[in-house]
């Protein structure tokens, strides 16, 4: 596959894996056309994962800048901590930074993140209420330091029937957003989704149609 210049947003992938190097230990390249390259070499264990890489990625002026990627995360089933930086190699300017906590739990599965060149605090919490029917309500606390903006966010989802789910959400800015979620075969999935501004007196509610098999 190749990118087409009439389609300037077309992307093509390209990748291969190798596995098991030595124990525990893969080695990646990617490819993603007219973007970026990168080769990587991962370190997975359980509860234990490292990554460091090496790659190209296309700028404005229609060049490529060398960069160092290191990414890494350690826990246990309960709690996990990560991190995943970038580093501008021509510039010697770390250009990417994001930290995160999670606690997963049977009654209670929580993070916070640290992301956009630490710009971005986000902390959110999901509660189950009753697995059989999927039901649970969940919420979200995002913050952005340079614009000064909190956003809180709250949602729940329900199973109306043994294949429909049902799932909302509104926030502190106005929006509201509702998925219905249709098991057709199984692994075959229809959702349909709908986003409504309230703050804005114009807006023109949004609605969607998608579908997705899982393996």
């Amino acid at each position: 596959n190749s990118a087409d210049d009439s389609f300037p947003g077309l992307q093509s992938f390209y990748g291969f894996t190798v596995e098991e190097v030595l124990p525990g230990l893969n080695t990646v390249f990617r490819v993603v056309v007219p973007d970026s390259s990168q080769a990587e070499l991962q370190y997975l264990r359980d509860y234990v994962g490292f990554s460091a890489g090496i790659g190209l990625k296309a700028n404005s002026a229609h060049g490529f800048d060398p960069i160092a990627n290191f990414s890494g995360v350690i826990g246990s089933t309960v709690v996990s901590l990560g991190a995943d930086l970038g580093i501008d190699i021509t510039t010697r300017t770390l250009n990417k930074f994001s930290a995160g906590l999670s606690l997963n739990s049977a009654f209670l599965i929580a993070s916070m993140t640290l992301s956009d060149s630490c710009d971005s605090v986000k902390a959110s919490v999901y509660h189950p209420l009753n697995p059989p029917t999927m039901t649970a309500i969940a919420a979200e606390l995002k913050h952005r330091i340079s614009r000064d903006a909190t956003t809180l966010t709250f949602g729940a989802q329900h199973a109306l029937l043994p294949y429909t789910l049902v799932k909302a959400r509104m926030n502190t800015d106005g929006k509201v957003s509702a998925v219905l979620r249709q098991e057709i075969w199984q692994r075959f999935y229809v959702s349909i989704a709908g986003e409504l501004d309230l703050r804005d007196n114009n807006s023109i509610p949004r609605i969607g149609l998608s579908m997705a098999i899982k393996h």
